[in-house]
C-alpha cells in the first residue's frame, strides 16, 4: 500500500524546505507566486490534500509568547545582558496584562530553534533581545521573515535592519551623553566600544558621540576609538589600552554601563582619579550604575517603555495590524563618576 504523501514529500521535489510548502498551501503572502503555483502543482500530482484538523490547530493561538535572549559574557552565570535582565520583569507584567504567558529561553546561533518555534507553535510569536554580532545574526533575521513568523526585537529600530524593530534614539543619547562631557570643560574625550555595521547601536551612539564634538570644531580621533563589547573585561581592556597610548584622555563616553564600569576600574589601577582625572559616561542605566563607587552618570533607557512597546508591537503583527519600527526616547542621569566643571 502506498503510503499517503506529506508536504516534506511536495518540498523535496519542489526543491524548498517544508515550512515554505505549509505557508504556500494556507495562501501565505510571504511564498512568491512562481514558488506556490510550483507547489501547488507538486501538491496536485500526488493527490496531496491539506489535514483540515492539523491546518485548524496550526492556526489557533496558545496566548503564549516567547521571549529569547542571546547569550552574553557575564560576571555571573546568567550570561544575560544586565539591561536586558532588568527588563524582563516589565516584559512579564505587560504580557500579563494582555492575558498572555511568557515562555523564556535562550537563543543560539547555531541551533534550529527559529525552525522549532515555527513548526511546533510553542508560541504565538517571538520577542528578541541582544544578538552579539549583527552580521552574523542576520541570516537568523532572514529565516524568521521568510518563515513569516510573527517576531519583533530590540536593537536598532532603522529601516536597512531585519524585521521589526524597537529601540531607544542611540544618536541622541551618545550626543547628550558627550553634550555633558563638553559643559563639564573635557574636551580629550575617548569612545569605549565598537563602532562598525556589526554592532549597529553602539555605532548610533559613536555618531551622537562625533555629532557632539563637531559643536565645538572638533573631529573623534581614530585613535581614541577603542573596541569592546558590552562587558566589564572588555571595557578594563579598552580602558588599559586606550590609556597606554593617550594618557592626556580627560572623559570617556562608553557604549554601555558594563563597558564604563570595567573602565572605571582600569583607570583606578593604573592610578587615574574618577572624576577628577577622568570623567566617565555610561549607556544603560543598570541597577549596577547606581551603586558602583563612584556612581555612573548615564544615558538611561527606560525599561517598561521598552517592554509594553515590545509586548504590543508583537501582538500588532500576530493581528495582523501594522507594526512599525519605533524609537524611544532616553535622558541622560548625573552622578558622581562626571563630577562638576573643571
Amino acid at each position: 500500500m502506498t503510503s499517503r504523501p506529506t508536504s516534506f514529500d511536495i518540498a523535496a521535489l519542489a526543491g524548498v524546505s517544508q515550512p515554505t510548502v505549509s505557508r504556500a498551501l494556507r495562501g501565505s503572502p510571504s511564498v512568491s507566486p512562481q514558488t506556490r503555483q510550483r507547489i501547488e502543482a507538486i501538491a496536485r500530482q500526488l493527490n496531496y490534500s491539506v489535514d483540515k484538523n492539523a491546518s485548524n490547530l496550526r492556526s489557533q493561538h496558545s496566548n503564549t509568547l516567547a521571549l529569547l535572549f542571546f547569550e552574553d559574557p557575564t560576571t555571573d552565570e546568567s550570561n544575560i545582558n544586565p539591561f536586558f535582565l532588568a527588563m524582563l520583569g516589565s516584559i512579564t507584567r505587560a504580557c500579563a496584562q494582555q492575558g498572555y504567558d511568557l515562555l523564556i529561553s535562550f537563543q543560539q546561533l547555531s541551533g534550529n530553534w527559529h525552525v522549532d518555534y515555527e513548526d511546533s507553535r510553542k508560541a504565538d510569536g517571538i520577542i528578541l533581545l541582544g544578538y552579539g554580532d549583527y552580521i552574523e545574526y542576520a541570516p537568523v533575521l532572514e529565516r524568521l521573515v521568510e518563515q513569516d513568523t510573527h517576531f519583533v526585537r530590540w536593537g536598532l529600530p532603522d529601516e536597512t535592519q531585519i524585521g521589526t524593530t524597537i529601540g531607544s534614539d542611540n544618536v541622541q543619547g551618545g550626543r547628550d551623553a558627550t553634550s555633558h562631557l563638553i559643559r563639564l570643560g573635557r574636551r580629550h574625550i575617548a569612545f569605549l566600544g565598537a563602532a562598525d555595521e556589526h554592532y549597529p547601536e553602539f555605532l548610533s551612539r559613536y555618531k551622537g558621540y562625533a555629532q557632539a564634538l563637531a559643536t565645538i570644531g572638533l573631529k573623534p580621533c581614530p585613535e581614541c576609538q577603542v573596541d569592546a563589547i558590552s562587558s566589564q573585561e572588555a571595557g578594563y581592556a579598552a580602558m588599559a589600552t586606550l590609556l597606554s597610548t593617550h594618557a592626556n584622555i580627560d572623559a570617556v563616553f562608553a557604549a554601555s554601563d558594563m563597558i564604563a564600569i570595567g573602565a572605571m576600574r582600569a583607570a583606578r589601577d593604573i592610578g587615574k582619579r574618577v572624576p577628577e582625572d577622568i570623567a566617565i559616561v555610561g549607556f544603560d542605566d543598570i541597577p549596577a550604575a547606581d551603586f558602583c563607587n563612584p556612581a555612573l552618570t548615564t544615558v538611561v533607557q527606560d525599561v517598561q517603555f521598552a517592554a509594553e512597546a515590545l509586548v504590543s508591537t508583537v501582538l500588532k503583527l500576530i493581528r495582523g495590524e501594522p507594526a512599525p519600527n519605533q524609537i524611544l526616547p532616553t535622558h541622560l542621569v548625573v552622578r558622581k563618576s562626571c563630577g562638576s566643571a573643571l
